[in-house]
């Protein structure tokens, strides 16, 4: 009996040492080495200070910035509180709520067809993107705040668009802290302060 508990003792110690250390050690140093800026959040840094993370959504609500999908992960885009609603199709709650949407969205004027991502959460909740179709309708918005002709905004949106996955998986999107921090850096554009949620 001592002879197994001997084993057993050796076996768990050995898959501790390989499990439990040396394997994150080396993807952890693989990470650092080969992904630096993905192994370290994806964060975004403007003049030394951190704004926020290419992974995670962030709400803007000011009219001169591209908004983001809404959020029901709490506390707005809070990543400790990550969830879907969990509201069910014919939830009438979920239906009150995307009437509200709409009814807001439908105030600036836009009788385009309102695209469901910026009246529906994402399953996480902390979705950093938007679809190109729901950039394009706050294109408008955007241009009259920031006194842009909406040529330059479609162009910003075309120049922000990233591919689909592989070529294959998901759908093109923009992602909204960054086109955010684009519109930014438009000479034409007076700014006091960098990309402020």
């Amino acid at each position: 009996m001592f002879q197994e508990i001997r084993s057993a003792l050796g076996l768990l110690i050995f898959f501790t040492i390989l499990t439990g250390i040396a394997y994150p050690l080396l993807m952890t140093t693989t990470g650092q080495w080969l992904f630096p800026h993905q192994a370290n959040g994806s964060l975004v840094e403007v003049n030394g200070k951190i704004i926020g993370s290419e992974l995670i959504g962030q709400k803007f609500s000011s009219d001169k910035y591209f908004h983001s999908r809404p959020s029901s992960a709490g506390n707005g885009y809070d990543a400790a509180n990550s969830s879907g609603s969990n509201l069910s199709p014919t939830s009438k709650k979920l239906m009150d709520s995307v009437s509200a949407r709409v009814a807001d969205l439908r105030k600036s004027g836009s009788t385009r067809p309102i695209p469901v991502d910026l009246v529906t959460a994402s399953g996480s909740g902390l979705d950093p993107d938007i679809s190109v179709e729901s950039a394009n309708f706050q294109a408008q918005r955007i241009a009259q705040t920031r006194g842009l002709s909406l040529q330059e905004v479609e162009n910003l949106i075309s120049i922000n668009t990233a591919p689909r996955t592989f070529g294959v998986l998901g759908e093109k999107r923009v992602n909204v802290l960054a086109i955010n921090r684009a519109l930014d850096l438009l000479p034409s554009v007076p700014q006091t302060s960098p990309v402020v949620p």
